[in-house]
């Protein structure tokens, strides 16, 4: 069975592998997800461009390294100023920001670092993490976690273009050499990839289309697309994961409220969606929690 067209205006990642079987190459678009992320989470400016960066990283390693985990990926600075990129296999991607000042962003005048964890639903997550030094930027660092933990060849690209306050593309691409092949085909790539240029100018007036920046990197070289599938800013909250947060009061805090009637909001970090809970949810959540010891 085909897979269903994916319209090619939309936020989409394109998978492919050269027909000499050297390289597997990513290229994406998620300009409109990266705004509505940006929006729910209030970020302008600076801000908005590293959630940007953020979030096409995030999705480049999961098509790449894991695609049917979620994966987030994290910038965060000795000041304690954080930007994460969370996404996951069905195309669902949020972010989150955490900064001191919008203009500011996430501070690499000193060395940041980047963190990648990779997880599936009930286990522990495979976390890597690596320095991002001010003159190179999130490239070299996801370039760095490529080659360190998972020890893979790889090139990066990775833009996200803002006017004013407003994000008017984001994108990217990763491509990796195959195993068991090594400095001929590799070389030539990146001397490919040194006409290709900076990923920005590709990205400007609103385009770079995954199938455009695909043919701009691989040149005449043949490939086949393996896999095209959409991309779209979407939350995983609910009621039931505000009941859960809920939980970590404590049993005698939940007790509480229950006794006295209340109902209290929990808001979403990520879409920033408000949740009522009121004596229903609480007497769910008290026979959810173990009662402590003596009880």
């Amino acid at each position: 069975m085909s897979e269903p067209a994916i319209d090619s205006q939309s936020d989409h990642v394109l998978r492919a592998m050269t027909d000499d079987g050297a390289f597997r190459v990513m290229t994406i678009r998620c300009t409109q997800t990266v705004r509505d992320a940006a929006n729910a989470q209030e970020a302008v400016g600076h801000a908005a461009a590293e959630l940007g960066e953020m979030i096409v990283s995030s999705i480049l390693v999961r098509e790449t390294m894991a695609p049917a985990f979620r994966v987030q990926v994290a910038m965060r600075d000795e000041d304690g100023n954080q930007i994460v990129g969370d996404s996951f296999p069905e195309g669902k991607t949020r972010g989150l920001v955490r900064v001191k000042d919008n203009a500011l962003g996430v501070r690499l005048h000193r060395t940041g670092f980047l963190q990648v964890s990779r997880s599936l639903p009930g286990r522990p997550p495979h976390e890597g993490v690596v320095s991002i030094q001010p003159d190179e930027g999130v490239e070299a660092a996801l370039t760095d976690y490529f080659q360190q933990s998972e020890q893979v060849e790889t090139m990066v690209g990775i833009a996200c273009l803002t006017e004013g306050e407003d994000v008017v593309a984001a994108g990217g691409y990763v491509v990796q050499l195959l195993p068991e092949l090594t400095e001929p085909p590799l070389a030539a790539m990146r001397k490919r990839l040194a006409e290709f240029g900076p990923l920005a100018p590709h990205l400007s007036g609103g385009s770079g289309d995954p199938q455009s920046l695909m043919d701009g990197i691989l040149g005449g070289t043949e490939y086949t697309r393996l896999h095209d599938s959409s991309v779209t800013f979407a939350c995983i909250c609910g009621t039931e994961k505000a009941m859960s947060a809920l939980s970590a009061l404590g049993r005698a805090e939940v007790q509480e409220l229950l006794d006295a009637g209340d109902e209290i909001g929990v808001t979403c970090d990520y879409c920033r969606t408000r949740y009522s809970l009121g004596p229903t949810e609480f007497r769910r959540v008290l026979d959810a929690i173990p009662p402590e010891p003596g009880d």
